[in-house]
């Protein structure tokens, strides 16, 4: 009897998650309507001026890590020529 109590739940359990897939589709694009509503589309001034910022941020990064390797390498290779000269 036991059995059957456990078979018969575990039927009525998938039957019920089977029905339960459309209206969980439902309220998955009824919350993803409310979220895209909330997006906001940047105007062509603000992409304009963040575009600037990001390639002025490069270039800096950029010459940063050029000095910091310039400065690297000559101390390893100073490093080098003085341990080798023995």
């Amino acid at each position: 009897m036991a059995k059957a109590a456990v078979v018969e739940t575990s039927e009525q359990s998938a039957i019920q998650r089977a029905t339960a897939g459309p209206q969980r589709l439902i309220e998955f694009l009824k919350e993803t309507r409310q979220e895209m509503s909330k997006v906001h589309t940047p105007s062509r001034a603000e992409v304009q001026a963040t575009t600037i910022v990001v390639i002025v941020t490069v270039f800096l990064f950029a010459a940063y890590f050029e000095a910091v390797d310039l400065v690297l390498g000559s101390g390893i290779d100073k490093m080098f020529l003085h341990l080798t000269k023995h």
